[in-house]
């Protein structure tokens, strides 16, 4: 599904406006120096609107599924701003394969916090097969998540954790995930499209620069295009793409004749 001209005239339009009302340099300032604090609220205020299963990875990502099989062999997954755990429960829960091992891993305390209080952590983590911790993807010491070793996961999932880095932080990030990756590793990648509905809809003052930034909680997110993933990982990190593409649906409100779009860009890089 494309948008036709109007649409993305109209689009400009409202992206204009808010160019004409960026957020002010102190809260700028506020917003770009302390992300973990607002990370952290966030989870403390949702802990209990959490844990969706994300049943449509299998569709989108079957190669994950296809590490759970009995005779998959060792495999190592890591996801990467795992917050509670909406993928990594739904998969080490009903793994097969005995020689899996499976990494959650995000900057939030609260979020791993959330992950080890979660009822199923324990048993999984005493048999060897899930783990937990706090680890920042954009950290500049190129220090990797406790318990993982340079080039050694096999699949890294990463579902709208590139939208809430500032856009300098991405060279650390491809850094770090350059060296987490075996060679012919696959990096699984979903985050925010550009002129999604998301984006569209912020009024003034929300502005951090441009397609970024920040929710009325305090958290930032990023609007992609399929040019600057392949730029990201392609070029920038030299993963070689295997699919990119942009899933866009149409939301319909009757009752206000508006026609609205969610977009998402999805990707799997190979190392």
């Amino acid at each position: 599904m494309t948008l036709d001209e109007e649409q993305i005239s109209e689009i400009k339009k409202k992206i204009a406006f808010q160019h004409e009302h960026p957020v002010s340099d102190f809260q700028k300032q506020q917003f770009n120096s302390k992300p973990k604090k607002y990370w952290d609220i966030f989870y403390k205020n949702n802990h209990e609107n959490f844990f969706k299963d994300r049943k449509w990875i299998q569709i989108e990502f079957p190669g994950i599924y296809a590490a759970m099989k009995p005779d998959a062999g060792p495999k190592t997954i890591l996801e990467i701003g795992c917050g509670p755990g909406n993928t990594l429960f739904p998969v080490v829960t009903k793994n097969e394969n005995p020689d899996l091992r499976m990494f959650g891993c995000d900057f939030s305390p609260v979020a791993i916090d959330l992950v080890k209080k979660n009822e199923s952590y324990e048993p999984l983590h005493k048999s060897n097969n899930c783990f937990a911790s706090v680890w920042d993807l954009a950290n500049e010491e190129c220090a990797l998540p406790e318990g993982i070793e340079p080039h050694s996961v096999d699949i890294a999932v990463m579902i709208f954790v590139f939208s809430a880095l500032h856009p300098d932080q991405w060279k650390f990030a491809i850094e770090n995930l350059k060296k987490l990756m075996k060679p012919g590793g696959k990096v699984y990648f979903r985050d925010y499209g550009r002129y999604d509905l998301a984006q569209v809809r912020f009024k003034k003052d929300r502005l951090l620069q441009d397609n970024f930034y920040i929710r009325g909680d305090g958290t930032r997110v990023y609007f992609f295009t399929e040019d600057e993933a392949y730029d990201i990982f392609v070029n920038g990190c030299g993963f070689k793409k295997e699919k990119i593409a942009t899933d866009r649906r149409l939301i319909v409100n009757r009752k206000r004749q508006l026609k609205m779009y969610r977009s998402w860009l999805q990707a799997v890089f190979n190392a």
